[in-house]
């Protein structure tokens, strides 16, 4: 979760409005291209060291030294293995690989930047066959210097000067503290242990279930965290600081789901109180999207020295207790401040990001668009459909039209913070299109019970989506997804006949549109050449408008 902060005070604006940003945003065509290097593409792709193996399991054991803010571990690394013979771990700089060895030896190993190479003799085993690397770490950790939006480890201490640590590395990734297999289509498919050793005097969270705690000489104490389900490893993160905790019981779907919440101990009270939410949360994302995705392994709720991250099962909170987006509504409409942001926002990516993973973070749309929809399925399930409605086109103005909401692939590229709610409105378009609320519910239902635990490209989702709404979608998502251009309705009014084309659309865009002229709401469907109609009695040009919802420009054009 990495919404700007240049979107805390945007205002609800009229269709008019928005659509004059949107002509602007859409000359904007020929932006220019990043050159990536070798080192992207090591990071972003599959290549001959990523290949022939897969990880089944990591367990994590790393020491933070307060006091110098580095950090000392070790990774437990099970795979398996189907011919592998060059084995690239992900280590970034300035962190440190001490060593790595398997069952039988100590390998030898080469660095190249962010990346350590070991070469890795076959095998007489029959492949596939599961084996384990054990590697041993030091150094000192990229530090955030403002978490989430940008990576690393947080070093910061509480209001009574306690210390106060966490990691956000989403983007960034895992391996800028563990050695690891850093590309996000690789999950543990069993997913990982995580223990953390620290000062007596702190507590130490992380995802999952605690299965052990340990004293330690030196006055240190061991937390050992499990989480068994598989997990996307930029998830996995200790929270360390003078923590208190409560539990409670939701009686979800599945049965029974322990919710546990944590808080810095002077900040309990003002917790408890706004955690009430989480099964208000669980009660609306159940309905649309089916049962919380991880019932083995628990929800914890962790108040963070950040402003918030979909950490599974562990989600981060920074929000400072406060309804909206730190005490704003971002959709200028009133209704984002009945309910906090982050709670909702960030407990939707177990649905979409957690459990429906993307392979390629090309295709973070997957996880932000359908995150960000699921504010407005939240606003639906408890207040309406016209004021979800109205809080979805509230949000129109934080949409920069800057460039692609599709990354690049194979070099760890986001697209545009468009696939936030620029994808969240092509979410709604489908469901206006399909114009059938449980076939598309049924059809979310669908996509996270087939999904679920696993990875997924766009391309997928986009067959998925085209299969089970029964809709010719391809056109919407090559103009929403890859380029940055808004269709723009033209039109004009000849007496009676109205004429009407799209522009600033791909070739082939022939989406429909709903319509009204001032007696009801119709389906048009226009292509890039104008078309007429006929307007029957009562209505009126005067009246024309787009139907509220869609995302798109109109525009009059005037008769010469």
């Amino acid at each position: 979760m990495k919404i700007h902060l240049s979107c805390l005070f945007k205002c609800f604006i009229t269709f008019t409005i928005i659509g004059g940003i949107a002509l602007n945003a859409g000359a904007q065509l020929n932006f220019s291209k990043k050159l990536y290097t070798y080192q992207d593409t090591l990071r972003g792709s599959i290549g001959e060291g990523r290949k022939k193996w897969n990880v089944l399991h990591y367990e994590i054991q790393v020491e933070p030294h307060i006091g110098s803010q580095s950090i000392t571990g070790s990774c437990i690394m099970q795979i398996r293995d189907s011919g592998l013979t060059l084995l690239q771990i992900d280590l970034q700089e300035p962190m440190v690989l001490d060593s790595i060895k398997d069952q039988n030896q100590r390998y030898a190993f080469s660095r190249e930047g962010n990346v350590y190479w070991i070469q890795v003799p076959s095998e007489n085993n029959t492949y596939p066959f599961e084996r384990t690397f054990t590697s041993f770490f030091h150094g000192k950790p990229k530090v955030a210097i403002h978490p989430p939006w940008d990576g690393g480890w947080i070093w910061k201490t509480d209001s009574l000067g306690n210390p106060w640590i966490s990691i956000a590395c989403q983007g960034l990734g895992a391996s800028c503290w563990f050695p690891c297999k850093d590309h996000q289509s690789d999950e543990p498919d069993s997913g990982a242990i995580l223990r953390i050793i620290v000062p007596d005097s702190l507590t130490a969270i992380a995802n999952g279930r605690l299965s052990k705690k340990e004293l330690l000489a030196g006055s240190r104490i061991s937390y050992t965290w499990q989480v068994t389900s598989p997990i996307n490893i930029y998830s996995i993160v200790p929270y360390i600081g003078k923590y208190v905790s409560r539990n409670e019981v939701y009686p979800g779907l599945k049965g029974d789901l322990s919710l546990t919440y944590w808080a810095l101990a002077y900040h309990q009270h003002m917790a408890w109180q706004q955690f009430t939410q989480v099964p208000q949360m669980l009660k609306a994302f159940e309905y649309w999207f089916g049962a919380y995705p991880f019932y083995e392994d628990g929800y914890q709720l962790i108040e963070a020295p950040h402003l918030g991250m979909e950490h599974q099962s562990a989600i981060a909170y920074g929000n400072k207790f406060k309804q909206g987006y730190l005490g704003t509504d971002r959709s200028g409409t009133g209704l984002g401040l009945k309910w906090d942001f982050i709670i909702v926002h960030e407990s939707g990516h177990e649905w979409f990001g957690n459990s429906l993973s993307s392979y390629d973070i090309a295709d973070m749309w997957i996880h932000e668009g359908f995150t960000t929809y699921s504010e407005v399925l939240f606003v639906e399930y408890y207040y309406g459909k016209e004021a979800a409605e109205a809080y979805l086109t509230g949000l129109w103005l934080t949409i920069a039209n800057d460039i692609p909401v599709i990354g690049a692939y194979g070099v760890n590229r986001e697209g545009s913070g468009d696939m936030y709610v620029k994808a969240a409105n092509m979410i709604h378009y489908i469901r206006l299109w399909i114009n059938d609320d449980k076939k598309f519910r049924a059809m979310l239902l669908y996509l996270t019970n087939r999904y679920a635990h696993s990875n997924l490209s766009s391309t997928i989702i986009e067959k998925e989506l085209i299969r089970k709404s029964g809709k010719k979608l391809t056109p919407l998502f090559n103009q929403y997804l890859r380029t940055n251009k808004v269709p723009i309705l033209e039109y004009q009014f000849a007496g009676k006949t109205f004429s009407y084309k799209w522009n600033n659309v791909i070739n082939g865009y022939d989406v429909p549109v709903k319509v009204n002229f001032g007696m009801g709401e119709k389906w048009i469907y226009p292509n890039q050449k104008w078309k007429k109609m006929k307007l029957k009695n009562g209505e009126s040009d005067q009246q024309f408008k787009i139907v509220e919802g869609f995302y798109v420009v109109q525009k009059l054009i005037t008769a010469q």
